[in-house]
């Protein structure tokens, strides 16, 4: 019978054996390598990557990324400005028409207030009798 060595050596390279040949070996890194390289950022692996690429489609990105950038900040200046302008123009012109309503509603408070106090509650909620005395009774037949 052959030993384990012998038949190591003579792998049919269908998966048989547990053990690697030499030239896959070498390929594979060992167990302490991993802990030996130092770990990247991401902004360094993207610049890494740049270097794949030509310089006018690094020039055009860079260019891109720049403009939409410069854009993003230009809306957001706009619309913060319009906004403020928007409301302060609408709470000037829409503050005295306000507080006019609120006014002639106090006035309406106040009078009925000051007919129910003077002819009693009854008069103070029908309010269209042209005259100020009780209307007279019906005529019985």
């Amino acid at each position: 019978m052959a030993s384990v060595e012998e038949l190591d050596q003579v792998d049919s390279g269908m998966g048989s054996s547990d053990t690697c040949s030499p030239e896959v070996k070498s390929l594979l890194p060992e167990e302490g390598d991993e802990d030996d390289e130092e770990d990247e950022s991401l902004s360094e692996r993207l610049l890494g990557l740049t270097e794949m690429f030509p310089e006018p489609v690094r020039k055009f990105g860079y260019n891109f990324g720049t403009c939409l950038c410069q854009c993003v900040k230009g809306l957001y200046a706009f619309s913060c400005s319009a906004t403020w302008v928007i409301f302060s123009s609408s709470t000037i012109l829409f503050a005295p028409v306000i507080f006019e309503v609120e006014r002639a509603q106090m006035e309406d408070m106040q009078r009925t207030q000051q007919k129910q106090v003077l002819l009693g509650p009854n008069t103070a909620l029908s309010g269209t009798n042209a005259s100020s005395l009780p209307m007279a009774p019906p005529v019985q037949r």
